[in-house]
């Protein structure tokens, strides 16, 4: 089906005030949300299980980390062409698609019963994180036409600390159901989270796009990719805002290393993986909340920026130190509040920088730059951990990010108090057929 024409403004989403009226009077943000909620918990279901497989088939952190490997670089190769879809065709219909695309990927891993057949752990893997390469910039994108702008940061909020939310209670049962029910089940519950996923989405009645985009498309890929460009290279919030996460993910690949901790280095099975995950949502849970709590929405979020991934990097320092998974699991707690109210307020600050015809081509690059920088840093960190031990690399690493955040601080601290320039060369109407 064709998303509907947008309404009148007036007659749009209303404002609700608070976190629990968006979700009590917004039903199309309250079947959104749901739909990530059940579909991250599985995810994480599927994240333990993985883990435990590969540790347990060969005992090597190179092989753990390429699991991540396989999650973030999939994502760069197709961005490009994911972004172009998410401002091309119905969001709606692409995010249900990929949903499905999903469902069946999350089962074949069901097949990798012995060390040879690791491959099929493997390809699913990159299945899904293709999926989730068009239906990520897609969500983001659409999620300013479900909600009122003051709203706007609520939702983001709520969506940040929905992945926080189910890595913490997904992490939890996913740890239980592979010990006492075995992994093929966290398998299939995985599956069964993309299913519902998309019967959910499906149920949403807003447009998930203007109408003036969806009437608009670049005429080829090229195009596309060159308009994005222009834009980005005459924003400089824009840009800086994207190369915020592209920056702190150089740092972040020793979360690939969270397995190795909480089964090596802390003497744990899979409810150390658990553990370690747990800690990690925790973390990703509250970030987005205290940062609005504390710095409120708006551009001085962005300012935030820089303390959040130095935070990120401190916490992760902690864990390179720590005696006990009881203190490990506290530092990264407090790594991923930084990370997770980092992520929140670069996503937050694309929405409101970002037109409606652009913002699934920006997000697409955002999630592309992102998964680049973390597939550099999560193979070096596995291929280093295998060779000097995982503390050391853990340190190296944490210092990576908090140089990051010192150099982006520095180069942002005036950018936020400057008018933004104005764009002569993106194209504001050029009507075409729509896909």
């Amino acid at each position: 089906m064709s998303a509907a024409p947008s309404t009148p403004s007036n007659s749009g989403p209303q404002p609700s005030g608070s976190y629990l009226g968006l979700l009590r009077h917004n039903r199309d943000f309250r079947l959104l949300f749901t739909a990530v909620l059940i579909s991250f918990a599985g995810d994480w279901f599927l994240a333990v299980a993985l883990l435990d497989l590969v540790l347990e088939m060969t005992g090597k952190a190179a092989l753990a980390a390429l699991i991540n490997l396989c999650t973030s670089l999939p994502v760069f190769l197709v961005s490009p062409w994911a972004g172009a879809l998410a401002d091309r065709i119905d969001r709606r219909k692409l995010m249900i698609g990929m949903d499905l695309l999903r469902a069946g990927a999350a089962l074949l891993p069901l097949l990798s019963t012995r060390p040879q057949l690791l491959v099929f752990a493997y390809l699913g893997t990159i299945i899904i994180s293709v999926g989730s390469a068009y239906f990520d910039p897609a969500a983001d994108a659409a999620l300013p036409n479900l909600v009122a702008p003051e709203d706007l940061g609520r939702a983001n909020v709520l969506l940040g600390s929905a992945w926080g939310t189910m890595m913490a209670i997904g992490s939890a049962l996913g740890g239980v159901v592979t010990l006492y029910l075995g992994r093929n089940t966290a398998f299939m519950v995985d599956a069964a989270s993309f299913v519902i996923s998309a019967l959910l989405v499906m149920q949403v009645r807003a447009p998930f796009a203007t109408a003036s985009t969806l009437a608009r498309t670049a005429t080829s890929l090229r195009e596309s990719i060159a308009e994005t460009l222009r834009y980005t290279r005459q924003s400089p919030k824009v840009l800086a805002l994207l190369l915020s996460k592209g920056g702190y993910a150089l740092g972040a690949g020793l979360v690939a290393l969270l397995g190795l901790f909480g089964t090596k280095v802390f003497h744990r099975g899979p409810d150390g993986i658990s553990m370690m995950l747990i800690a990690r949502g925790v973390g990703a849970l509250s970030g987005p909340f205290l940062l609005g709590l504390l710095v409120g929405y708006g551009p001085k979020q962005y300012r935030a920026i820089a303390f959040c991934v130095g935070l990120f990097g401190l916490g992760y320092l902690g864990l390179a130190a720590s005696s006990s998974i009881a203190w490990g699991m506290l530092a990264v707690s407090i790594a991923h509040m930084g990370g997770g109210a980092q992520w929140q307020a670069s996503t937050f600050g694309l929405q409101n920088e970002v037109p409606d015809h652009l913002r699934g081509r920006i997000f697409a690059a955002d999630y592309g730059l992102l998964t680049l920088m973390l597939s550099i840093s999560t193979g070096s960190a596995g291929l280093l951990a295998d060779r000097f031990g995982a503390r050391p690399v853990t340190t190296g690493f944490a210092m990576v990010a908090i140089s990051w955040a010192l150099i982006w601080g520095l180069w942002t601290r005036r950018l936020w108090t400057t008018p933004a320039p104005k764009l002569s060369v993106v194209s504001q109407s050029t009507p075409s057929q729509q896909l």
